[in-house]
């Protein structure tokens, strides 16, 4: 078992989507005449972003925020705000578009992600989320062929693991979301949909039992943010209180992708 740094039991990957209106057009783009729904994302420009800067700058962490070329390009202020403070910046497509098999903007995707990426802020991305939260094989060979070091995606563990091609080379290294920290799912009620939001004190007595137990287990904690729904006023209270007593423990290594993933290939090479 993957044993982690300076004898901490587990680890928690801190990560932000910082999708901005791009979660509201991926799917749809007759959205963008719609003011309302896209303004939920404009949030993250105007007020969730530096938000949750100032959080994490309080507490003394650093993340991995995921920023499609788009939003480097509409709100460059904000991302080199990210920068400033020390934080991963990682890939997530260029216009948030989903990675479903057959998808005719893969490549497209990647290339203009990385070109905004680079153009705007002087970032060459290391770590790679899929927009939507969908996957295919095609997008697993991308990676490598786009020398992306690891992807932050899949749903299917509870520590890093290396994928394999289908025709049995290496893969990036998995870094796995934890599906209840998605806060997406948890705090905004969609426009398009019924779902209901949960409240604040329920979700901090999940998210403590959740980290208790990955702690028991050895694992790995990986968040999925959105400061259009954690950069919110109740939810940043929410958030406030889940990482300071995470901090606080002693014993969870807090840490941005491309650190949990380097550790992870060291300790594969060092296996061999």
């Amino acid at each position: 078992m993957l044993a982690w740094p300076g004898g901490k039991r587990a680890a928690l990957f801190l990560s932000v989507d910082v999708d901005a209106e791009t979660a509201w057009t991926d799917d749809d783009p007759a959205r963008t005449d719609h003011l309302v729904s896209l303004s939920f994302g404009g949030y993250e420009g105007r007020v969730g972003t530096a938000k949750m800067l100032d959080l994490f700058r309080q507490l003394g962490l650093t993340a991995t925020f995921f920023v499609p070329g788009w939003v480097a390009e509409a709100y460059p202020a904000m991302c080199e705000a990210i920068l400033r403070d020390g934080h991963e910046i990682g890939h997530h497509g260029y216009h948030h578009l989903r990675p479903d098999p057959g998808s005719p903007w893969i490549e497209a995707e990647m290339a203009r992600g990385f070109d905004a990426l680079k153009r705007r802020l002087g970032v060459v991305p290391v770590g790679y989320r899929a927009p939507g939260g969908e996957f295919c094989e095609a997008q697993r060979a991308a990676l490598v062929r786009h020398g992306l070091k690891y992807s932050s995606s899949f749903r299917d563990d509870v520590r890093p693991y290396r994928h394999l091609l289908r025709d049995g080379s290496a893969g990036a290294v998995e870094l796995p979301v934890s599906a209840n920290f998605d806060d997406w799912m948890l705090g905004l009620t969609a426009r398009f949909s019924p779902r209901s939001v949960m409240a604040p004190h329920d979700v901090l007595g999940m998210w403590r039992d959740e980290l208790d137990e990955i702690v028991d287990w050895g694992a790995m904690l990986t968040t999925v943010l959105h400061p259009q729904v954690s950069g919110r006023p109740g939810r940043l209270r929410l958030l406030r209180a889940f990482l300071g007593q995470a901090a606080a423990r002693g014993d969870v290594w807090i840490a941005p992708g491309r650190e949990i993933a380097a550790h992870f290939a060291s300790a594969e090479a060092a296996s061999k």
